[in-house]
């Protein structure tokens, strides 16, 4: 199991227990947010170094994304918490994500200091893989020429990983969220290798969904993207057990003019209460756009269609 290993301060002194195990091997530095093919490629190449040089594979997560402190009006929802990032980078033979705490001085530190406090002081890494887009340093001053320099004054192996490409154009987690936000979960899911996940906490609603049959989980404080309004099928984990259900993100017209988005999940087969748990949602499908109906028969018509589409597909 990938794990994760807090770093509040990169500046202080090694803390030498809590890195056991974590030095002198090979390191990738960046957000890793999705943990989409275009990292997989990277963590693969991250293994076959550690295995080469003869130690662990670290990722080096900055979290929050630097954007959130420089420009929170620009940054972008995230794909991924931390958790998931590790559960994602598992199969990939990544011994631990380390997660730097980007606020505080982290940010502050030239390319040089960078490197030294990090790479060198904390890590001791004796290899390093990264992407030729790679920034580093106050205001990005250090590139991947800057990051080859200081990797040769100090004879640290970097290797530089090639992009993926899908349809012509690199897989990068803005192009996700793009797909996500616009509907294109299928574009999305292809670039991610398995499903998106979506958690959120179950509040109260408004109850309606039980009243015509289908009882609904509501869902708030979801800290990462929220897919296109529609109606999506996936699955859920409840009690240990993976459950299908139909996902409505939007609006409901048929009973309200409320505009504002709801995400209300339906798990199919199940009558539980969940009020005041976290839920973890995989989007799997994108069934239909929200449509307001002229009744609630013909609502609950579409419906019944919608799980039918869902368990065809999914079951």
């Amino acid at each position: 199991m990938t794990k994760i290993v807090p770093l509040a301060n990169v500046t202080d002194c090694p803390d030498l227990v809590r890195l056991a195990g974590l030095r002198g091997g090979a390191i990738s530095i960046g957000n890793f947010d999705g943990v989409h093919l275009g990292h997989a490629a990277l963590l693969k190449q991250l293994r076959q170094v550690a295995d080469s040089v003869g130690g662990p594979a670290v990722v080096v997560a900055l979290d929050p994304h630097p954007a959130v402190i420089l420009r929170p009006e620009q940054a972008p929802t995230r794909l991924t918490w931390i958790e998931r990032r590790a559960e994602l980078m598992q199969p990939h033979g990544i011994d631990a994500l380390v997660v730097c705490e980007t606020r505080g001085g982290l940010l502050g530190l030239t390319a040089n200091e960078f490197f030294e406090a990090l790479i060198r002081q904390q890590l001791d890494a004796r290899a390093i893989v990264e992407g030729p887009n790679f920034f580093f340093g106050k205001g990005r001053e250090g590139d991947i020429a800057t990051l080859g320099r200081l990797c040769v004054a100090d004879s640290i192996e970097l290797q530089i990983a090639l992009p993926s490409n899908l349809r012509g154009e690199m897989i990068s987690s803005t192009r996700i969220r793009r797909c996500l936000t616009s509907g294109d979960l299928d574009g999305a899911t292809a670039m991610l290798g398995t499903f998106y996940r979506m958690r959120g906490d179950v509040v109260q609603g408004a109850g309606r969904g039980r009243t015509i049959g289908f009882p609904t989980a509501n869902l708030q404080s979801i800290d990462t993207v929220v897919p296109a309004a529609g109606v999506y099928g996936g699955r859920v984990e409840v009690n240990k057990r993976r459950q299908l259900a139909a996902i409505h993100i939007g609006p409901n017209p048929t009973f309200d003019q409320d505009t504002s988005m709801k995400v209300e999940v339906h798990i199919i087969d199940y009558d539980g209460d969940l009020y005041d748990q976290s839920l973890n949602v995989d989007f799997a499908l994108r069934v239909r756009d929200v449509i307001k109906f002229d009744s609630a028969t013909e609502l609950v018509e579409q419906l019944e269609s919608d799980i039918r589409t869902i368990r065809n597909q999914l079951a």
